[in-house]
């Protein structure tokens, strides 16, 4: 017995014969049927700023109750989080947490959301889901950082329970995403829409990495292909490059190079772009009419907040995000 089967959940499309584990890590066949090797058993537990994921127009100075499992769908060479996304659950520690009690720690701490992240949320696609549609019972939001790379039946599924999402837009070449990530560009593009088309609160990261995806040209295609598809009030998050993983013969991100690439958004028309993992007034949100400050931050922290139902506090200029 025991025939293959084809996980339709990310754009790899693992083919699986019997007891054989996905690219994932994550998802066995048994006799035919797919099972999440992962449900319920986060490695990573934490409560967090919003700002952390980062959201800056979602929620702000509000907690969020993080959990992530071993496995990732793809192999970034620069991951933060290797030791995690690219390790199978078994070598892993893990908490026993199932979804009730995920949403029941969340509440008891206070948190108004749950963020999954870390590291790949679609791996533990099913927990994921059965917890987002709990929460979302209680009054609790749901929240994911992701790199998009997930099929569009089943994002378009957890888009219903989903209230906002960080995407990690590592480049915007296909070659960059085959060769440093394996995977591709093109289904990323598609969730990004897919999610925008969803309602879903979304905002962007994209990690500027010297040499390799920090041509000015490009990121001025990229961010005018934001406002063409996503609209200019989309977020965008540069963040600064650190020598991790596979990638540690690179440098840091210079701050002239994000500064750059800051503006290069900025002139494509994108109103939110923001710098990260630099300390900098780049990472205050000002309003896109007057200019005033609105919300100024100390790395995950909010030290003040001008922004009065969900507008500016000065000219009243209607501010995007999740306010309240």
């Amino acid at each position: 017995m025991g025939s293959k089967v084809i996980c339709e959940l990310c754009p790899t499309e693992c083919e699986l014969d019997n007891y054989q584990v996905g690219g994932c890590r994550t998802r066995i066949n048994k006799d035919g049927v797919l099972y999440s090797l992962v449900y319920g058993k986060p490695c990573a537990v934490a409560i967090d700023p919003i700002e952390k994921k980062p959201f800056f127009h979602f929620l702000p100075a509000t907690k969020a109750f993080s959990i992530a499992t071993a496995g990732c769908v793809l192999d970034c060479k620069f991951c933060q989080n290797w030791q995690i996304s690219q390790a199978k659950p078994e070598d892993v520690d893990v908490h026993d947490l199932p979804p009730e009690q995920v949403v029941r720690n969340a509440y008891s701490y206070g948190c108004r959301s749950i963020t999954y992240t870390y590291t790949e949320p679609a791996v533990f696609y099913e927990y994921m889901y059965d917890t987002a549609v709990l929460a979302k019972r209680y009054g609790i939001k749901n929240t994911m950082h992701t790199c998009g790379y997930m099929t569009k039946k089943p994002l378009k599924e957890l888009a219903r329970y989903m209230d906002a999402a960080d995407v990690d837009l590592k480049a915007f070449t296909e070659e960059f995403y085959s060769r440093i990530c394996g995977g591709r560009l093109k289904p990323v593009l598609d969730s990004l829409v897919s999610l925008k088309e969803s309602g879903v609160w979304l905002e962007i990261t994209n990690l500027v990495i010297p040499t390799l995806n920090d041509d000015l040209g490009k990121i001025k295609e990229m961010c005018g292909w934001i406002a063409k598809n996503l609209g200019t009030d989309v977020p965008i998050h540069f963040s600064r490059f650190h020598p991790n993983y596979k990638l540690k013969n690179l440098p840091p991100t210079p701050i002239e190079t994000l500064m750059s690439v800051r503006k290069t958004a900025l002139d494509a028309g994108l109103k939110y772009v923001y710098v990260g993992n630099a300390r900098s007034d780049a990472e205050n949100t000002y309003c896109p009419k007057c200019k005033k400050l609105l919300i100024e931050r100390e790395i995950y922290f909010i030290k003040q907040n001008n922004i009065i139902n969900g507008g500016c506090g000065f000219c009243r200029a209607k501010i995007a995000g999740v306010w309240g």
